[in-house]
């Protein structure tokens, strides 16, 4: 049946159909292409915030274990005899503790 003046034919209306299909998948594409770009920043973005306060946190730990050890140093000085008993008894400690777990 031919088409009347001003009406589409049928491969006119599928290759519009076409056309339009070809043109949001494209922008879909554009949008998914954007949003991935979004997310690689953000998680980039993120990342770098993590090791910088990563660094925070370990140099903090660094300075409390130095202060540790130096409050420990300064302790197994002014009592030797008491610091060498308490290391004797942690020492008995963990061989009972090891020797009753191995006997399982």
């Amino acid at each position: 049946m031919p088409a009347k003046p001003g009406q589409l034919t049928t491969e006119d209306a599928a290759a519009a159909a076409n056309d339009t299909a070809a043109k949001i998948t494209a922008d879909a594409q554009k949008a998914i292409a954007d949003a991935a770009k979004r997310i690689e920043a953000a998680v980039q973005q993120g990342l770098e915030q993590l090791r910088a306060q990563s660094r925070v946190y370990a140099d903090v730990a660094g300075e409390q274990l130095d202060e540790a050890t130096r409050v420990a140093s300064e302790q197994i000085r002014a009592r030797p005899l008491a610091a060498t008993g308490a290391a004797l008894g942690v020492g008995v400690l963990i061989g009972l503790l090891l020797a009753s777990a191995s006997r399982r």
